[in-house]
């Protein structure tokens, strides 16, 4: 400590300034971005926009300059659009790895703090638990049962015991034998320590080796690459089909390089060029939104994931709790007390029979074990309380503040000088403190543990043999506290003397105490809308039976069976998947039983999103479909492995995140209706045109403005529709169900023809007129049946009405722009020969409005029908 210039107090804050400048922030060499012009000429790649190009350089040489000027301009145009959605996306999901970085806890001027882990420097003094991930290499100072998990850099998974002394010998050792340092990227398993930190970010052990390390590459979601597979498909299509139309036009005399580029364009038209590039930044805004809604994405497969969601497996404490533990009552030989109060304030008394009571010899042992035995911290800021640690060991300090004692003093008095840590397979913590006396021992943990580890008990300031009818009245007060919804602990402790050893045998039992967790509010709304959803809500809790009964009736989750972890592992894996849907509770259980529901739910065929926030939750949350780490309480081991980090640890917002995951799928399949609806009407018209003998209705100059520039913003806009109405009404989309289901295939083969028949119909008529003032009245009828094709399409069920017209404020901004962009091409002589359009008088635009009125009222009319059939006569469909 002395070499790095630091002491037990840590550094200062002017130190740790100095020190970041002088060693750099601790962070690995990041990867090499991709550069924006790259990812601009990314844009450009596509067989179609090449052969687009290749039309161009075409009409250049056989002298049309301003047709090939205006294909480059439309071509650059869309390209700059798609780079600034994919850029967006790009941005996005940079700041929610920005929102997912780790911190670290630091002690500086001899207190406390969280840091960004980039902040840490050498000489920093860090506390490290079971969970972490260790932030950077360190020499430990103080270490309690420590093990850490080095596979990162040894390859070797089972945990390696660390301690403070150095080893003896040889200096230089390999990485496996330097018991008394830990190093980056590795987890503690187990145990707590302070360690000064010796070097950080590419001085470390791990920053050495990380340019041979292969950088992880972000793959495509399974979605993405279904709609890669669409696209590759329907640009065979085109082709075939812009091949055909080419014969023909051939065939009826067109010229052979005005064919080549009306039929690349007729590709273009029918393949969404945007599409991949829409999915990617709904993806990544969807994400973005989830962020908001404290539900933080680390992979873009958990965003459509969400949707299909079937069963929610979740953790009681803290996240159907508030996790604000409040000691209502405690229980020693002598009887059973109410304690007073709620919250930090140390206020309330001690109740017998309604009548305030002195804390007792017995009330003060217990109060004390509880105190000592206990990570938490808890004092006076000012005119108010303040805490930091886990809810329980809070609420013990504050139950001794009640009873007149102060736990800094307590520990003043009698010094820890080890421990034996909490763990979820354990049930309990223990640790050892010297007093005047010699060494004692305190326990804390379940109460069948506890009394399991306890041969006598202290009863009028003695200790005398624990015998089996106390055992039983013991577990049956436990199991009362228990049912009225109260964590119950048992607390015990033992004279060591001068030696430590087997300090968790034969304890003396001194009582219990018994806290409530309030359920969060709103938590059993968000249940009751699961049910409504078809989604399955299992609690899983570390908590007696009773205990998990009684919140499970206050959150209304008690139609399932409870079932306990000794219970489970009785149960062979064939006979938990055939009971696992009719469970609701799982009690007693350890991490290890997380995996095997998992497990069993899964091969049940069922989409499982699971919480975890301790180390030994990363293997099921790793299993789960959807593994979902607690931002709060959760561990940077469950949050490396988890798919989604919840910011609040609230079960509300798990569920609102499932309703945004459906919403974000639904909203990619409603743009894809869109896109593909758009695109069958067009060549509809052109091949019916064609084959008709009718000329041209439109040009290749018009076909790449509808679709390189007009359809992007739409669909992105789509791409952003709220919730629809009966979002968690209706049961889980299957995982398999194909992004376009029959409803939208109807709703193409309804509005392709229908948008083909009414703009067709308005060329002809319009003919009459001039071949040039109907391919403008075509252009524009077309460019508005799309647009009203657009409202029509945020939703293949409900009516605009039922909606809210005005609710998508980015679809009304695309539907003006769209508007906007087109006025100049009919108005400014400049542009009018280049497009091959003429003026409209103001009479004229009735052609286009009818169109897309027509399109609009046909599709809402048919929606109607279709809720009138479903509700039945008489029934409102509103």
């Amino acid at each position: 400590m002395q070499h790095l210039g630091t002491s037990e107090t840590g550094l200062t804050h002017a130190e740790a300034a100095h020190h970041l400048q002088l060693f750099g922030p601790n962070r690995l060499a990041e990867e090499t971005r991709t550069p924006v012009w790259r990812l601009l000429m990314e844009q450009f790649k596509s067989f179609l926009i090449i052969i687009l190009v290749v039309a161009s350089v075409i009409s250049l040489a056989i002298g049309k300059t301003t047709e090939s000027l205006a294909i480059i301009v439309i071509v650059v145009i869309a390209g700059v659009l798609g780079f600034a959605q994919e850029y967006r996306a790009e941005q996005a999901l940079a700041a929610l790895n920005r929102l997912a970085a780790l911190q670290a806890r630091v002690v500086r001027e001899g207190a406390e703090h969280d840091v960004p882990v980039e902040e840490l420097v050498p000489g920093d003094l860090i506390l490290l638990v079971a969970g972490n991930k260790v932030p950077a290499d360190a020499r430990l100072v103080q270490a309690f049962d420590l093990r850490i998990e080095e596979a990162v850099l040894t390859g070797e998974s089972a945990p390696v015991d660390k301690v403070e002394d150095l080893p003896p010998g040889d200096d230089d050792l390999p990485i496996g034998d330097q018991k008394n340092m830990v190093f980056m990227g590795t987890i503690v398993t187990y145990g707590r320590a302070r360690a000064v930190v010796t070097s950080t970010g590419m001085d470390t052990e791990f920053g050495r080796i990380a340019g041979m390390l292969s950088s992880v590459q972000q793959d495509k979601t399974p979605l993405q690459h279904s709609v890669d597979g669409t696209a590759r498909s329907l640009g065979l299509v085109a082709l075939f089909l812009a091949g055909f139309v080419g014969v023909l036009a051939v065939w009826r005399g067109h010229p052979l390089v005005e064919v080549f580029t009306w039929s690349t364009a007729l590709a273009v038209a029918m393949v969404p060029e945007a599409l991949p590039a829409v999915i990617t930044v709904t993806l990544a805004l969807g994400a973005h939104r989830l962020a908001q809604r404290h539900a933080l994405v680390r992979r873009l497969q958990a965003v459509e994931t969400l949707g299909s969601t079937s069963v929610i497996c979740t953790d009681k404490t803290g996240t159907l709790t508030e996790d604000r533990m409040t000691v209502k009552s405690i229980w020693i030989s002598s009887g059973r007390l109410e304690v007073e109060g709620a919250g930090l304030e140390p206020e309330g008394g001690f109740l017998l029979n309604g009548e305030r009571v002195p804390v007792s010899p017995e009330t003060g042992l217990l109060l004390t074990a509880g105190a000592l035995c206990n990570d938490g911290v808890y004092h006076r800021t000012g005119d108010s309380w303040t805490a930091s640690g886990d809810a329980t060991d809070i609420a013990l300090l504050v139950l001794a503040a009640k009873g007149g004692m102060d736990a800094r003093d307590l520990a003043t008095g009698q010094p820890r000088t080890d421990e034996i840590p909490f763990s979820s397979e354990r049930k309990r913590m223990t640790t050892i403190h010297r007093t005047p006396d010699g060494l004692t021992a305190y326990s804390k943990g379940a109460v069948e543990v506890i009394l399991a580890s306890s041969a006598f008990m202290h009863r009028r300031g003695a200790d005398i043999p624990l015998e089996p009818a106390e055992r039983t009245a013991i577990l049956e007060t436990a199991d009362a506290m228990a049912e009225a919804a109260m964590r119950v602990l048992g607390i015990s402790y033992k004279p060591l003397g001068n030696s430590a050893g087997s300090a968790e045998e034969g304890m003396v039992f001194v009582g219990m105490v018994g806290m409530i967790d309030p359920p969060r509010r709103g938590v059993k709304e968000a249940i009751a809308s699961c049910r409504a959803a078809g989604i399955q809500v299992v609690m899983i809790t570390g908590d007696h039976r009773r205990t998990a009964t009684a919140i499970a009736d206050q959150l209304g989750l008690s139609g399932g069976r409870v079932v306990t972890g000794p219970e489970l592992d009785a149960m062979d894996q064939t006979a938990l998947v055939s009971e696992c849907a009719t469970i609701g509770v799982y009690a007693r259980v350890s991490p290890t039983h997380k995996l095997r529901i998992v497990q069993a739910l899964q091969q049940r065929n069922r989409i499982v999103a699971m919480t975890g926030d301790g180390v030994n939750d990363a293997p099921a949350l790793k299993q789960a479909d959807i593994g979902i780490a607690m931002g709060i309480t959760g561990t940077d081991a469950s949050k490396e492995v988890s798919d989604m980090v919840l910011t609040d640890d609230n079960f509300v917002s798990m569920v609102a995140a499932v309703k945004e995951g459906r919403t974000i799928f639904a909203n990619i399949r409603r743009f894809l209706t869109y896109l593909l609806s758009d695109n069958a009407g067009a060549v509809m018209a052109y091949l019916a045109a064609i084959l008709a003998g009718y000329p041209m209705p439109i040009t290749p100059l018009q076909i790449l403005f509808i679709n390189l520039i007009m359809d992007g913003p739409n669909a992105i806009s789509l791409g952003l529709e709220p919730h629809e109405p009966g979002t968690m009404d209706r049961p889980p989309r299957p995982p398999r169900a194909p992004i376009i289901d029959g409803t939208s295939l109807r709703y193409i083969f309804t509005v392709g023809p229908l948008l083909a028949a009414v703009t067709l119909g308005i060329f002809v008529l319009a003919l009459p007129r001039g071949e040039q003032y109907a391919v403008t009245v075509f252009f524009t009828s077309m460019i508005a049946a799309r647009l009203f094709n657009a409202f029509n399409c945020r939703s293949a069920v409900y009516p605009l009405l039922k909606l809210g017209p005005w609710a998508n404020r980015w679809l009304l901004l695309s539907f003006a722009g769209s508007l906007a962009l087109l006025m100049p091409i009919i108005y400014l002589p400049a542009l009018q020969p280049v497009f091959s359009v003429v003026p409209l008088r103001p009479a004229d635009w009735l052609w286009p409005l009818a169109a897309g009125l027509t399109v609009l009222f046909t599709v809402e009319v048919l929606k109607y029908a279709g809720l009138a059939r479903k509700n039945g006569p008489g029934r409102p469909t509103t």
